[in-house]
C-alpha cells in the first residue's frame, strides 16, 4: 500500500524527481533576474514591490504548468480550457509591465520544457535592452491648465497662442454656464525656452509681464493657471 501511494505521488511520466527539481530551481534563478531587472528599471511611485514578487511566482508557476503538461496533448487542452475561465483585471501602471509579464511566462515555458539555453540567452538580451532603455521616461510634455470666466474665452486663447513660439495643442476644453477650463499640451523644450526668456527679462526688467501666468491674470477673470509635468507616473 505504501509503495502504491509512493508510486502515485512520484509518478511524473518520463521525468524524475531530480529533473523536476532542476527545472524549478532554474526557473527560480531566472525569476530572480527578472526581479532585479524590474527593480532597477522602475523607480518612484511607479515601482510596485507586490507586482515584482508576482513576476517571480508567475515564472515558477508557469514552469509547473509546463512540466505537468509535457507532451500530453489531452492534458494541455484540458489545461487551456481550465485557465480560459479565469479573468484577470490587474491594472497596468506602466506599459513596460506587459513586457515583464510576457518575459516571465516565456521563461516558465522554456524552463518547463527544459530548454535552458533559450531562456538564458533570451534573458541576457532582454535584461541588457531593459537596462539600457528601460529607464527612459516620457517627460517631454507639459500641461497648461487654465480656468477662467466664460466671457474671457477668446482672450485667453489669444494670449496663450501669442505667448509661445510654437502653438500649444488643445487637449480639452471644459465649459460650464459661468466658467471654462482649458488644458493645453506644451512641448517641454518650448516651455523651458520660454522660462529662460522670462528669467532674462526679469533680470533686465525689459517688460512688465514676465510669465504666462502674469499675462493671463492681467486679462482679468482668470481663476487659476497651473503647469504640470506629464510623465509616465501620472495616469
Amino acid at each position: 500500500m505504501n509503495k502504491y501511494l509512493y508510486d502515485i505521488i512520484t509518478s511524473q511520466g518520463s521525468l524524475s524527481v531530480e529533473d523536476i527539481a532542476l527545472r524549478m530551481a532554474v526557473s527560480a534563478m531566472f525569476a530572480l533576474v527578472v526581479f532585479i531587472s524590474y527593480r532597477i528599471t522602475h523607480t518612484g511611485s511607479i515601482y510596485s514591490a507586490k507586482f515584482n514578487i508576482t513576476l517571480v511566482t508567475l515564472t515558477i508557476l508557469t514552469t509547473m504548468v509546463m512540466t505537468v503538461i509535457g507532451n500530453n496533448v489531452a492534458l494541455s487542452l484540458g489545461m487551456v480550457g481550465a485557465l480560459s475561465i479565469v479573468r484577470f483585471r490587474t491594472s497596468i501602471k506602466d506599459s513596460r509591465d506587459t513586457t515583464y509579464i510576457f518575459w516571465t511566462i516565456i521563461l516558465g515555458i522554456c524552463c518547463g520544457v527544459g530548454d535552458f539555453t533559450v531562456a538564458g540567452i533570451g534573458s541576457a538580451i532582454v535584461f541588457a535592452v531593459l537596462l539600457l532603455m528601460g529607464r527612459v521616461k516620457n517627460e517631454n510634455r507639459m500641461l497648461l491648465i487654465i480656468r477662467a470666466d466664460r466671457e474671457k474665452t477668446d482672450e485667453v486663447r489669444q494670449a496663450v497662442y501669442a505667448y509661445f513660439t510654437k502653438a500649444p495643442i488643445i487637449k480639452a476644453e471644459n465649459s460650464t454656464e459661468t466658467s471654462v477650463e482649458f488644458i493645453y499640451e506644451l512641448d517641454r523644450k518650448i516651455y523651458d525656452k520660454s522660462r529662460e526668456q522670462e528669467n532674462k527679462l526679469a533680470i533686465s526688467q525689459d517688460r512688465e509681464q514676465q510669465s504666462i501666468a502674469d499675462k493671463l491674470f492681467s486679462i482679468g477673470g482668470v481663476n487659476y493657471v497651473n503647469t504640470v509635468a506629464q510623465s509616465d507616473e501620472i495616469s
